[in-house]
C-alpha cells in the first residue's frame, strides 16, 4: 500500500479547491449570461409596448414610475404596505 505525506495530501486537497472554484465561477458566468440573453432584463421599451398594448399611451412620468416600481420590487424595497387592502384591520 503507497503512503503520501501529509504535506502532499494538504497541496493536492488545496488545488482541488482552488481549481473548483476557479470552474465553478467559469461556469455559472456562461449559465447567466445564456440566462440574461434568453430573458432580457426589462426596459422602458418593453413597458411602453405592454401599456400600448392595453390601449394606453404612456407619459414619461408614468414610465418612470412603473420602472422604479419594478426596481424596488425586484431589491426588496417595495411600498407595500402591511395589510394589502389598505383598510385598518381593526373593526369598529
Amino acid at each position: 500500500m503507497m503512503s503520501i505525506p501529509i504535506w502532499a495530501f494538504v497541496v493536492i486537497i488545496i488545488v482541488c479547491i482552488i481549481g473548483g472554484l476557479i470552474g465553478g465561477f467559469f461556469i455559472a458566468r456562461t449559465i447567466i449570461k445564456k440566462e440574461i440573453q434568453k430573458n432580457p432584463p426589462i426596459n422602458e421599451d418593453m413597458i411602453k409596448a405592454m401599456y400600448r398594448s392595453m390601449g394606453v399611451t404612456p407619459s414619461q412620468a408614468r414610465l418612470n414610475q412603473t420602472m422604479k416600481a419594478i426596481n424596488d420590487a425586484s431589491s426588496g424595497k417595495s411600498k407595500m404596505p402591511a395589510n394589502p387592502s389598505g383598510l385598518n384591520s381593526k373593526k369598529r
